[in-house]
Order: structure tokens, then C-alpha cells, then sequence
């Protein structure tokens, strides 16, 4: 299939904008769909990469209670820093 080619290459399907109400008045320029490239992912500061890290440590990830994560970032994430 194209669609899951294209996604796999990079890319992702967007369509143009669609024309404007009054019929005399076209802001489509070309009809059908684009392939645009995904973003890149910004790079981590070393501030956030010492967070993701003491967090992996713990064990926090989602999903957990809420009471299990007060108990990590209490017990356990200030001896990581």
C-alpha cells in the first residue's frame, strides 16, 4: 500500500486547504494531497537527559498510580541528583 510506504519513508499525507465559501473566490491553487516530512525530534538538554534518566531508574513511567509516583519522586528522586 502507498500510504504505509510513504509513512515508513519519513513522510506524512496532508491535504490542501479546501476552497472559500464564495464560489468566485479561490484559495486553492492545486487540488489533492501533499507529502510532507515528519519533524525532528528536538535535541535533549542535559538538564531533561538527567531527569529521563533518574526517572527510568525509579521506575516511573506512565500509567502508574498516583500514589506510587508521590512515593518515587519523594524516596527516590532526590538521591539521583
Amino acid at each position: 500500500m502507498i500510504f504505509s510506504s510513504v509513512r515508513a519513508a519519513g513522510f506524512y499525507l496532508k491535504s490542501r486547504p479546501k476552497p472559500h465559501r464564495l464560489e468566485s473566490i479561490t484559495t486553492r491553487q492545486h487540488a489533492g494531497v501533499v507529502a510532507s516530512a515528519l519533524p525532528r525530534p528536538y535535541p535533549m538538554t542535559a538538564p531533561q537527559k538527567r531527569v529521563r534518566d533518574a526517572a527510568r531508574a525509579c521506575g516511573i513511567k506512565t500509567g502508574m498510580s498516583r500514589g506510587a509516583l508521590v512515593t518515587a519522586m519523594k524516596d527516590c528522586i532526590p538521591g539521583k541528583f
